[in-house]
């Protein structure tokens, strides 16, 4: 999976092939085969365990006693700065999981090590229903991903973090914010006590 993450990073999807990424990762290519069902999933499920490790490694790294709202935009900025580092990566991700054609979303290990976390995050900031709001803010993760990915049509990050923030009462100083302030409107959603809590 790491191998799939570095060759995608790279060459892109459709210019990585699995036997490519057998041989990168040290290999026998019956073997990725045997454990992946073709390279849809295999990407797939690299690129959640990228997105579940990076976020428990950003989130053990913060002070002990943090509370649940620095954690939650610290989270989020995780998810959003991985569009940033691994665009094509995340580019590839989210074009396999939105084309019916290709197949449907598939729950992996590493999906639902992805989604514990985030449920657990929602958890203890107090979401009445962890589980429906882990929904809505995997959908409002994904659709902030593709806003800066769009080619050609792309939203800088921070007005999509500041809706984000605003959405679950997050002051924009937490978390790594990519600007030193909020965009205007985002100050004054914020200023006007927005929480889904309430």
């Amino acid at each position: 999976m790491r191998a799939t993450v570095e060759l995608v990073d790279q060459h892109g999807y459709a210019g990585t092939t699995l036997s490519d990424i057998a041989e990168h990762a040290g290999l026998a290519r019956g073997l990725v085969s045997y454990y992946f069902d073709g390279k849809r999933l295999l990407m797939q499920s690299a690129t959640h365990r990228l997105m579940h490790l990076e976020l428990g490694a950003a989130l053990a790294a913060m002070p002990e006693g943090s509370p649940p709202e620095a954690r939650l935009a610290r989270a989020i900025d995780v998810v959003l700065g991985l569009a940033m580092d691994h665009p094509r990566v995340m580019r590839a991700h989210l074009a396999l999981i939105l084309d019916p054609d290709v197949g449907a979303f598939v729950q992996d290990p590493e999906q639902r090590q992805l989604g514990a976390i985030l449920r657990g995050l929602l958890k203890d900031w107090g979401a009445p229903d962890p589980v429906a709001e882990h929904a809505v803010l995997r959908s409002a993760l994904m659709g902030g991903c593709i806003g800066v990915l769009l080619p050609g049509a792309s939203t800088p990050l921070a007005p999509i973090r500041a809706d984000l923030f605003a959405r679950y009462g997050l002051a924009w100083e937490l978390g790594v914010p990519p600007q030193p302030e909020a965009p205007e409107r985002a100050q004054a959603s914020v200023r006007g006590g927005i929480s889904t809590r309430a």
